[in-house]
C-alpha cells in the first residue's frame, strides 16, 4: 500500500488541493461512473466472488459461523428485489437522484472539513478490523452515521449532507471516505451481504482512470456528483493512483428484500450496535470528537 508521503505522514498540497480545502476549489461537472481504460487490464483471477480469504477462521466454531454465513448470504441473494449482481444501476434506487441533485452542498460541507483532515482519525484508528487492509494514515474518515456511533459533532457541522441522507431507506453508515494520493486498499470482501454500497463521488482526481476500484471483475472511475452503487460482500479492491485526494461520501444501507426477509434483514441490521467491536468503535469516535470539538468550539 505505497503513498509517497512526507515524513510527517502528510503529502504536500499543490495549488489544486489548497483551493479544495479551503472551499475555493473548481468541481466536475460531468457525471457518469466509467470504466476504467488504460493502463487497467482485466484481471487474470475471477474475482466474482464472495469468497473469504483474509482472516479466515481457525477454529472449528469459526469454521461452522462462516459456513453458516455463506448459506445465510446465498438465501438473501435468492430473495433479493433486484437481480444479485456486483454492481447496480443508480437508476434502480429512485433516491439517488436526490442526493445527485444536492452533491454540490455536500462537496461546499465537505470542503469545510477537509481543511481538518490531518487531524482526521484513520479509519484503522477507529474500528481496528480495517488493520487487515489499511493501517497507516493514507485512509481517513469522518463520520456522519454508524451503528453504535454518536457522530452528533461531525453532523452538526454538515447539516446539508444530514438532510440528503435523511431519504436513503435503510441507511447504516455514512462518512466521508478520504484517501491520500498513492493509496492503494488491497483485495477484500465486506462483512455481509444484506448491506448494499453506494459511493458519491464528491473529489476525484485527475487522471480518473488511475483513481479506481475493482468489483469483482469490473473497474470503475468516479464521477464527481454520481452514485457508484455495489454489492461489497464481493471481492474488491482499490487505487488511487494519483497525486490528488480522492473523497466520495461513502454510504451502507439494507439491500431490497421480498418480504417477510426484508422485516427480517432490518431486525438483523438493527443488532448491530450490540457487537462488541462496534461498541469500542463508537467510544473511539466519541473520544475523538470530544478532543476534537473541545477545543475548536473554545
Amino acid at each position: 500500500m505505497g503513498s509517497n508521503s512526507m515524513t510527517d505522514g502528510r503529502m504536500p498540497q499543490t495549488h489544486d488541493e489548497t483551493a479544495t480545502a479551503t472551499g475555493l476549489g473548481s468541481r466536475r461537472t460531468d457525471t457518469a461512473p466509467v470504466a476504467a481504460s488504460n493502463p487497467v487490464t482485466p484481471p487474470t483471477i475471477d474475482h466474482h466472488t464472495r469468497a473469504h480469504t483474509l482472516g479466515l477462521p481457525r477454529t472449528w466454531l469459526g469454521r461452522l459461523a462462516l459456513k453458516a454465513q455463506e448459506h445465510l448470504e446465498a438465501a438473501v441473494a435468492a430473495v433479493s428485489v433486484l437481480p444479485d449482481s456486483a454492481i447496480y444501476e443508480a437508476r434502480d434506487f429512485p433516491w439517488t437522484a436526490q442526493l445527485e441533485n444536492g452533491w454540490e452542498k455536500v462537496r461546499a460541507e465537505l470542503d469545510q472539513v477537509m481543511v481538518y483532515r490531518d487531524q482526521m482519525p484513520s479509519f484503522h484508528e477507529i474500528l481496528k478490523e480495517v488493520e487487515t487492509i489499511s493501517s497507516d494514515d493514507t485512509w481517513k474518515t469522518f463520520f456522519l452515521v454508524s451503528a453504535g456511533m454518536d457522530c452528533e459533532g461531525n453532523a452538526r457541522r454538515c447539516p446539508e449532507t444530514m438532510k440528503l441522507l435523511s431519504c436513503v431507506p435503510g441507511l447504516t453508515t455514512a462518512f466521508f471516505s478520504i484517501l491520500t494520493p498513492g493509496k492503494h486498499i488491497p483485495a477484500h470482501r465486506g462483512a455481509y451481504n444484506g448491506l448494499l454500497r453506494c459511493h458519491l463521488g464528491l473529489l476525484v482526481p485527475e487522471p480518473r482512470e488511475r483513481c479506481r476500484i475493482r468489483i469483482g471483475n469490473e473497474f470503475r472511475s468516479w464521477s464527481e456528483g454520481r452514485c457508484l452503487i455495489f454489492d461489497d460482500s464481493f471481492n474488491h479492491e482499490v487505487w488511487n493512483d494519483t497525486d490528488g485526494w480522492r473523497v466520495v461520501l461513502f454510504i451502507d444501507f439494507a439491500r431490497p428484500l421480498r418480504q417477510p426477509w426484508n422485516w427480517f434483514n432490518r431486525r438483523l441490521l438493527n443488532l448491530a450496535p450490540l457487537a462488541p467491536f462496534l461498541r469500542e468503535a463508537g467510544q473511539k469516535q466519541k473520544t475523538w470528537e470530544k478532543k476534537m470539538y473541545s477545543k475548536r468550539d473554545k
